[in-house]
């Protein structure tokens, strides 16, 4: 299966958001149970590989991981893209 042109602008390489996964030992699965919010392992892993998210679903991610890390990291934080 080969990507289309479109599929190649919505991939931002890794991101800071992965960084800080691996910082705080957190597994995507640790963002699922720590989130109240409805966020799947999939959402996880598409923002730590770089693949671009709606704003909504980063504001989701960014929640559960200062949730799960007691952190506050802001978007800004944890991705290079808007």
């Amino acid at each position: 299966m080969t990507s289309r042109p479109q599929d190649r602008d919505r991939d931002f390489g890794e991101q800071p958001f992965a960084a800080r996964l691996a910082e705080h030992d957190l597994l995507p699965k640790d963002l699922v149970q720590a989130s109240s919010e409805q966020i799947t392992h999939k959402m996880v892993t598409r923002g730590a590989k770089g693949r671009w998210l709606t704003p909504n679903v980063r504001g989701k991610l960014i929640r559960a991981l200062n949730t799960a890390a007691h952190t506050t990291y802001r978007e800004q934080d944890l991705f290079t893209y808007r």
